[in-house]
């Protein structure tokens, strides 16, 4: 009886709840319709026009990295092909005005946007989805700070069309739960937030930069990450599958998305579909959804769609070919991800099996050119110095912290190899950079840089691919010693592989043909 009871009052409680969540959304659609008006009105757009929104998720678009290549090259692709639309951007730049940041995006990646189709909501709560403020359960902590942003975006104003440009899957969540399901959501995936050679690394206790060596080493340690891990996994396989359309920007992420969509956990589906609040909230949220939207999800199997992301070769497709330095040159972020102590290690094995590369003629200098976005990352350098120092190797390298785009460039038309460590690159747009200046890339065996990009060209290579410092520093060797034709050959192979596969074009016709149909 006291059980009957009590399954009574927790059922009359999540109904209450049902009914005040269905007011507040109601409420908030209201304020929406509100805010929609005033937007309208201030771009100058005729009121009887009735434009769509379309709302990218992006909190920080302004960070002027690959992700944000992507980001402005869709919104100016959409302002082209759909002048009726407005394009929302929920970002966090709250230091910034809409003037400067359409600025920066011109100066940055010479991409000009419309102002009278474009506008930004700002958040104040992107604290939430930093490393920083989350020392403990990064992962988790970092979802459940994402659907807390997204909260505090849609609270502003609800689009039409809801796009996450960054990967906070978590937030579909919170689209559904605000709009009932009521309007179509999509996904440009850059990296999985976890996948599954990520459960397989713990699961093996093998160290990684996602799995420290204390927790490697520890049985105890190892079992309950992987629980943690599983019901990550869980839980953003249920997130993943709300959009109704996906991208990915390689065939490696494709791949980790089509099987983080067809992931089975039976123990935490039985956790999952038994919990009483669940069976609430999910009634709560599907009851009125879009049968449109929903037979149409059902209807189509869930899988990705690859869409290359847009990189811009033209002025690097002009540098010569000839006359290159003895440089090798690595191109990335400061980050723990992109494994730069390989980088240092391989060059130390380089000059170790040659040592007539310390000096003369012959001599080859590693420059280390990548942004350090705070204090961490300029840490993250002192320690790479410091383990230069105890290779001896400094006096051959060279670290170039937050150049500029022309000294990129610069740097970009004397290298002769282009080196990248790190494992599982989900795409390598600095790869792609290295082939069209004409830059022999030497990348690590996985990931885009091994299945999408660095790919024979007819037949033949266009770079070369290494797993640890002996085959790194063989790779490099052998393009070192090669002969001028034959050098001169691989970098054109690489160029014209580069151009054509990458180019700003090829990612415009993806993205319209991805969610061609969801916008009017």
């Amino acid at each position: 009886m006291a059980s009957a009871i009590a399954l009574l009052c927790l059922l009359l409680t999540g109904l209450l709840g049902i009914i005040i969540f269905t007011a507040y959304t109601n409420k908030l659609a209201r304020h929406s319709a509100q805010a929609r008006h005033a937007i309208i009105k201030t771009l100058g757009i005729p009121t009887t026009s009735n434009p769509q929104f379309i709302g990218f998720f992006h909190p920080y678009c302004n960070a002027g990295g690959g992700g944000e290549r992507v980001l402005w090259t869709a919104i100016a692709a959409t302002q082209r092909a759909h002048p009726n639309c407005v394009s929302l951007v929920y970002t966090g730049d709250v230091d910034v005005t809409k003037e400067q940041i359409i600025a920066q995006v011109e100066a940055r990646f010479d991409i000009s946007l419309d102002p009278k189709s474009l506008h930004f909501v700002f958040l104040k709560k992107r604290r939430l989805v930093e490393d920083a403020a989350w020392p403990r359960f990064t992962l988790l902590g970092q979802s459940l700070g994402s659907m807390i942003l997204a909260w505090e975006a849609l609270a502003q104003v609800i689009p039409d069309l809801y796009i996450d440009s960054m990967g906070y899957a978590f937030t579909f969540h919170v689209v559904a739960w605000i709009t009932k399901g009521s309007i179509p959501m999509g996904a440009y995936v850059h990296y999985p937030t976890i996948s599954t050679d990520m459960l397989a690394r713990v699961k093996a206790r093998q160290v990684g930069h996602t799995n420290r060596g204390d927790v490697a080493g520890s049985l105890v340690l190892s079992r309950g990450k992987m629980w943690y891990y599983r019901f990550l996994m869980y839980h953003y396989s249920l997130a993943l599958s709300r959009p109704s359309f996906i991208m990915a920007n390689s065939s490696w992420t494709k791949n980790h998305v089509d099987a983080i969509l067809s992931h089975s956990d039976p123990i935490m589906n039985a956790m999952h579909f038994f919990n009483p609040l669940f069976a609430l909230l999910l009634f709560a949220t599907m009851f009125k959804r879009s049968r449109k939207l929903h037979t149409e999800s059902a209807s189509k199997k869930r899988e990705a769609k690859i869409v290359y992301p847009p990189c811009d070769t033209r002025e690097m497709s002009q540098f010569p070919l000839d006359k290159r330095e003895r440089i090798i040159l690595s191109i990335a972020q400061f980050r723990p991800e992109k494994d730069h102590p390989a980088q240092l290690r391989a060059f130390a094995q380089l000059l170790a099996d040659h040592p007539s590369y310390t000096s003369g003629s012959s001599s080859v200098k590693l420059f280390l050119l990548g942004g350090a976005r705070n204090a961490d990352d300029h840490a993250r350098v002192q320690s790479l110095r410091d383990l230069a120092e105890e290779l001896k190797i400094t006096p051959h390298i060279q670290f170039i912290v937050n150049a500029s785009y022309p000294e990129m460039l610069g740097w970009l038309a004397m290298a002769s190899i282009g080196l990248s460590t790190m494992v599982d690159e989900h795409f390598g747009i600095n790869v792609v950079e290295f082939m069209a200046a004409g830059v022999i890339p030497v990348t690590h065996a996985s990931g885009g840089p091994l299945h999408d990009i660095v790919v024979p060209l007819n037949g033949e290579a266009t770079g070369f691919h290494a797993l640890d410092s002996q085959s790194f520093a063989n790779a490099m060797h052998t393009v070192l010693s090669m002969d001028k034709s034959e050098e001169q050959a691989m970098r054109m192979r690489a160029r014209t592989w580069a151009v054509s596969a990458f180019a700003e074009e090829c990612f415009v016709e993806g993205w319209e043909a991805a969610w061609k149909g969801w916008v009017q």
